[in-house]
Order: C-alpha cells, then sequence, then structure tokens
C-alpha cells in the first residue's frame, strides 16, 4: 500500500507515528513539505528562547495513545526549564520542535525496519485526481506521483489581513518567526499589535525579550486576553468524560449543551464548588478590565478550585467528540462565546502572564478594545478605534487564524481536491473527504469543534486516521 502525506508538521508526525505503530507489510510512504524545517511547521520552527510551548508536557504529547510520551523525551531538560508558578517544565518551541522531529525520524526508522520505502519530497503538492483506484498527484516542479491513500496534513492558516495593510512598510503581516520579524522593528517604535490572543502574548514577551523600549498597545475588538494556566493538581474528571458523554447519548438518543452543563455541574459539586458562581465569573471575561482579571488569575495559579482546571483539559479531549453529537442550535450558542471559549481553552503560561503585567505596570503597555479601521500613510499607521484615533511606527498582525484555515501555499491543492468533487466543503468550515482514500488530519478536517485544536486533538485524530489506512 502507498501512502502520500502533504505537510510535514505535526499533524504529519503524530500520522507517521500511528503508522509505525499499524504497519504491516510493504509499500511506500512518501511526505510532501517545502518548507527547509520539516516536522516542525509553523510553529515549532528556529526562534527566540522566549518563545515558549504555551502548554504543560501532559497535553502536548504526539502519541494520542501515551500521554507521558513528550515529558519522557523531554526527560532531565526538563529541569532547566521549570517555571516555579506552574511547577512545570516549559520549553522554547524550538526545543519542542526537536522532540517532534525525534519522533519523525523514529516513526520513519520503524516503518523502514517494516519493510516500508519511505522518502521525503521537497516539494508543493499542486493538485491530486483518481485514476482508477490509484489518486495521482502533481507537485510544482511538473513531478508526477502515486498512492494508494492521500492524507492532507497541511497545519494551520496565518493571520488574515483584516485592514489591508499588506505590503506597508512597517506592517509585519506573520509574525512568525519572531527572531526574524522582529528584526525590523526599532527598539524604540511604537509598536500596535494586531490581536490579544496568544499570538499576540507571544510578540509582546518576545519584545521585552529583545529589551524593546518603546510603546506597545493590544488592539482587538474584544479586548479578552488568554486565561493563565493553572498549577496541576492532579485532578481526573469523573463526570465530564467521553464515557459519560457516550452513555448520556446512549441512553436519550440526544445530547444537549444542558447535559454537559449538568456533568460539569456534578463535577464541581463533588469537590465543593459553586458551579453558579463559576459560570457568572467565566461571563464577566467580556466586561472585566483584562489587566484587572490578568492580575487576579495569575494570583490564583495554586487555587485548588478545579472548574478552570477541568473545562482545559476536557475542551480538547472531550469537546470534539461532544461537538459531533450536539444539535445545531447548541453549537450556535457555543459560536456566540466563541472568544470565551478560546481564552479558556487556550490559556497562557503564568510566566508571560507576569510579563504582561509588569509591562502594564510600567506604562509600556497598553490594550485598546473596539478596533474599527487601521490606515497607512507616510511611513505611519493610524489606528481608528471606539475611543479615538493613534498613531504608531510598526503594525505587527497577531490575529489567530480561524479554526479550519489552511495556508495559502495548500490552496491550490484543495482547490483541486474541491472541484474534482473529491472533497466537500463542510458548512462550518474544512474539508469533507468524499472518497475513503482521502484523509484530513489537523483543524482542516471539516465537522470538528469551533475552537483550534491543540496538539492532544491533532494526535487524536491523526491516531484514528492511522488506524482507518491499516483497515483497507
Amino acid at each position: 500500500m502507498d501512502i502520500a502525506v502533504v505537510g510535514a508538521g505535526a499533524a504529519a508526525v503524530a500520522l507517521l507515528d500511528g503508522l509505525a505503530a499499524t504497519a504491516d507489510g510493504p509499500g511506500t510512504i512518501t511526505v510532501f513539505e517545502p518548507s527547509p524545517h520539516l516536522w516542525r511547521g509553523r510553529p515549532y520552527g528556529p526562534d527566540l528562547d522566549a518563545v515558549l510551548v504555551n502548554t504543560p508536557p501532559a497535553l502536548m504529547s504526539i502519541r494520542a495513545s501515551d500521554v507521558g510520551h513528550y515529558a519522557a523525551w523531554l526527560g532531565a531538560r526538563g529541569a532547566d526549564h521549570l517555571d516555579d508558578r506552574l511547577g512545570q517544565p516549559l520549553v522554547p518551541r524550538a526545543l519542542y520542535g526537536d522532540y517532534l522531529a525525534h519522533t519523525a525520524e523514529t516513526a520513519l526508522a520503524a516503518l523502514r525496519a517494516a519493510g516500508r520505502h519511505v522518502r521525503v519530497v521537497r516539494g508543493r503538492v499542486t493538485g491530486a485526481v483518481r485514476s482508477g483506484a490509484r489518486w495521482s498527484l502533481r507537485t510544482e516542479d511538473g513531478g508526477a506521483h502515486e498512492a494508494d491513500h492521500l492524507a492532507l496534513c497541511v497545519g494551520g492558516g496565518t493571520p488574515h489581513d483584516h485592514y489591508g495593510l499588506a505590503g506597508a512598510p512597517g506592517h509585519v503581516d506573520d509574525p512568525y518567526p519572531l527572531a526574524r520579524t522582529l528584526d525590523r522593528v526599532t527598539p524604540g517604535d511604537g509598536v500596535a499589535v494586531i490581536g490579544s490572543g496568544l499570538t499576540a502574548v507571544d510578540v509582546v514577551v518576545a519584545l521585552a525579550a529583545r529589551e524593546h523600549t518603546g510603546p506597545i498597545t493590544l488592539l482587538s475588538r474584544s479586548g479578552v486576553l488568554p486565561h493563565v494556566w493553572q498549577r496541576p493538581v492532579g485532578h481526573r474528571p469523573q463526570h465530564v468524560t467521553a464515557e459519560r458523554v457516550a452513555e448520556l447519548h446512549r441512553r436519550r438518543g440526544s445530547l444537549t449543551l444542558d447535559d454537559l452543563g449538568g456533568l460539569l455541574r456534578a463535577e464541581l459539586a463533588e469537590a465543593g464548588e459553586d458551579f453558579d458562581a463559576f459560570v457568572a465569573d467565566l461571563l464577566a471575561t467580556g466586561t472585566e478590565d483584562p489587566m484587572v482579571r490578568l492580575r487576579r488569575q495569575l494570583a490564583a495559579v495554586d487555587d485548588p478550585g478545579i472548574g478552570r482546571r477541568v473545562l482545559q483539559e476536557t475542551a480538547h479531549s472531550v469537546g470534539p467528540y461532544a461537538w459531533r453529537l450536539l444539535p445545531e442550535s447548541d453549537r450556535a450558542r457555543l459560536r456566540r462565546h466563541f472568544r470565551l471559549a478560546t481564552s479558556v481553552a487556550s490559556p497562557m503560561v503564568p510566566v508571560n502572564a507576569a510579563v504582561l503585567l509588569r509591562l502594564w505596570d510600567s506604562g509600556q503597555l497598553t490594550a485598546v478594545a473596539g478596533l474599527n479601521k487601521i490606515e497607512a500613510a507616510d511611513g505611519a499607521f493610524t489606528v481608528h478605534g471606539d475611543h479615538g484615533e493613534r498613531t504608531f511606527d510598526t503594525v505587527v498582525n497577531a490575529v489567530n487564524p480561524p479554526p479550519s484555515a489552511y495556508p495559502r501555499a495548500a490552496g491550490p491543492l484543495i482547490t483541486a481536491l474541491l472541484a474534482d468533487g473529491w472533497a466537500a466543503p463542510h458548512p462550518a468550515g474544512g474539508l469533507v473527504p468524499a472518497d475513503p482514500r482521502l484523509h484530513v488530519v489537523g483543524d482542516l478536517a471539516g465537522g470538528g469543534p469551533f475552537i483550534t485544536s491543540g496538539i492532544a486533538g491533532t494526535a487524536a485524530r491523526a491516531a484514528r486516521c492511522a488506524k482507518e489506512i491499516a483497515a483497507r
């Protein structure tokens, strides 16, 4: 059996690791990737040491069946990157990229030992059609390749240019890698960072690490910052689990958002916590001063309450399964709280929260909500918002790409698959394969949850995909 894998980032690593566990018999595996940084994708290439992995090791295993896989690889090196507040190692993203590369190379060696011929083609796939029972792939250099199965592991998209600033001097359209893009920023520049999510936090922390002296302003429509990770307490959910969700669905023939709320209520009640007070605090995210909230959350890193801890863990482990069972009316209810959900499910690490508060207290960092328009003229940028106009020297686009987005380089291939009917667009975004030999791994998979998948979700989807390919 011949398998073509388009993309060589985290999703491809997880798929290869899964295929290595199920490899049986001869065949070929061809990985297509034009980037110079194999296995790392956009987020985990060489960069500043200040750009950290934003998630504790237990949620960063690329092997879905082994949550300790990444921590075991990290080993004694973890002590060199221990975050005192979190009590967990938080490593530079480039070091996590080393883990992905090691896992990929180990999987490739296992596949070769099992009799598979494995190769990496350093080129971009621009089209794919079915020819009988086989896929015929074209690369941008005119090359032709064939396979029985085609797996799309193209990764996420890049920030959208919502304000039409592409090409303007002083505008950074995609901040990663920050080691390269921030080289263009003069230390005393007034910098506007579009966005207030994890990418925006990375930009601010990286500027601080480079001893930037000019003012920094976070610009966004909502002004909502990510929540802050809390120190793990060892609690394992007993009610908010995939098994309980499946049981509810079997017993009632349906699943609602209120059912999920009931599971969380039971989880908190068993721990002696007030569900209604917890929900009220979450809903205050959009109205409370973001820095007041950030300060309070940083002070609560050691708070024993399990509410946010349970949500942050289960959003990526149970959430994708539960999402598929919810009626569209409940999905719409959740989408209305997209910014809140993203803030809770993708928190910042305490060390980064401390940097933001230090810059805020010094007056160097400000945050402005109600962003309406940005204009570039005469080497400067004028920002129009609900609270008036401001001028900046540099604008960094740190808007998080939406779920189901894909990189521009994958556009021709995806367009070709849609045009020929081998895939269909999902109403909520992403692709739905119309052929059993086409597989989609990562956020591009249609029908996934409305928040961007973390590593845990990507690894789980890749493991299922590997089993599907082996079964056929």
